[in-house]
């Protein structure tokens, strides 16, 4: 029986490929650095490594598709912050990205495939 979010799928092998899938995770906190370092940082980690690891190939489509959600969610509640609504709101995708970056890093270190809850799957 599978738990949400957890997949079943064997754990990663190599600490060199849990390594890097956990810096894809981590990677998305370039977006408080530069703009859309978000994107940025975790497309570019898995567009290296994406070919010399299953385990980072999955991690950085999944990290790379949560950024991508989160930076839509953020633009709503920007456009939100208008109608007074969109200042909590934009405060809760906040904190819920940072903590749920973490919570990947940390389970991408421990070689589980980890898939994000509410997240918009674009990149396949």
């Amino acid at each position: 029986m599978s738990n949400a979010p957890f997949i079943d799928k064997p754990s990663a092998g190599s600490s060199d490929e849990r390594m890097w899938a956990m810096l894809c995770h981590l990677s998305a906190f370039a977006g408080y650095l530069v703009p859309f370092g978000n994107i940025i940082g975790p497309l570019v980690i898995w567009l290296i490594k994406k070919d010399q690891y299953a385990f980072v190939d999955d991690q950085g489509k999944e990290a790379l598709n949560f950024q991508i959600s989160i930076t839509i969610w953020a633009a709503v509640a920007v456009v939100l912050c208008f109608v007074i609504i969109g200042i909590p709101l934009l405060i809760a995708v906040l904190i819920f990205s940072v903590v749920m970056t973490i919570i990947a890093a940390v389970k991408a270190n421990g070689g589980e495939y980890y898939r994000y809850p509410l997240t918009i799957r674009l990149v396949n």
